[in-house]
């Protein structure tokens, strides 16, 4: 099956590489960015290979009205989609102890990785659950499943995430709507590598989880997993 799939946070790192991978494979692809000349300037490879087939579109996770406009976008210019991943996110290193003036980065995550992809589910909806075979991936992270260290904020935002991911499941099941939570640890990105001491030949790369998430895509309703939890290392 061929789908039509807006990605979001496809400018890089783990979204650029799902896009890359899911237009070769003959999708659809309509990728929401807060900087799309960014985007075209700097791939034009993805962008002009895909002549048709790729729709660059302005998003801001901040923004409900943002998403709603992405969504009429990508409805216009294919008569709908029948899939939503969703890779946008940011992280920050808040502690429990934060100092003053850091509550704007507990804000800014909430906002943009909880709060983000519920705006942009709402709006997706209709569609969704109008194609009876709807899919929503969502990256979590690791970090929606245990805490480790001394970060705080970044987790608390994920496992308010990975329920959202669990509410999404139960709305959507009778319409055919099928959530996968993607679970990573280490994934050889700019965001992880800044971060951490694993080495980035030893982490997951992301055309790896691009393939996991195009094999998804091809699951029919009764197949499709809801929790993929993905190890680089016995410590992460």
């Amino acid at each position: 099956m061929k789908r039509t799939v807006m990605i979001s946070g496809a400018s890089r790192g783990i979204g650029f590489a799902i896009a890359q991978r899911l237009l070769n494979d003959g999708h659809n692809i309509s990728l929401g960015v807060r900087d799309p000349d960014r985007l075209r300037q700097d791939h034009p490879d993805l962008v002009d290979a895909g002549q048709d087939r790729v729709l660059v579109h302005p998003y801001d996770a901040c923004d409900p009205a943002s998403a709603s406009e992405w969504v009429a976008a990508t409805t216009h210019w294919r008569d709908g989609f029948t899939a939503l991943i969703h890779c946008a996110g940011i992280l920050r290193r808040t502690g429990l102890l934060f100092s003053e003036g850091e509550e704007t980065d507990l804000d800014d995550l909430w906002r943009v990785n909880v709060m983000g992809p519920w705006w942009l589910t709402r709006a997706a909806w209709p569609s969704l659950s109008a194609s009876g075979e709807g899919r929503i991936q969502v990256l979590v992270s690791m970090s929606g499943k245990r805490s480790k260290g001394r970060m705080a904020g970044y987790p608390v935002s994920k496992f308010a995430l990975m329920a959202l991911c669990q509410t999404m499941r139960n709305e959507g099941w009778e319409a055919g709507i099928r959530v996968t939570a993607f679970c990573p640890s280490w994934v050889n990105t700019e965001m992880a590598t800044s971060i951490s001491r694993v080495a980035p030949e030893a982490m997951t790369q992301p055309q790896d989880i691009a393939t996991l998430s195009s094999t998804l895509l091809q699951l029919p309703n009764a197949a499709v997993p809801f929790e993929l939890m993905i190890n680089c290392s016995l410590e992460t």
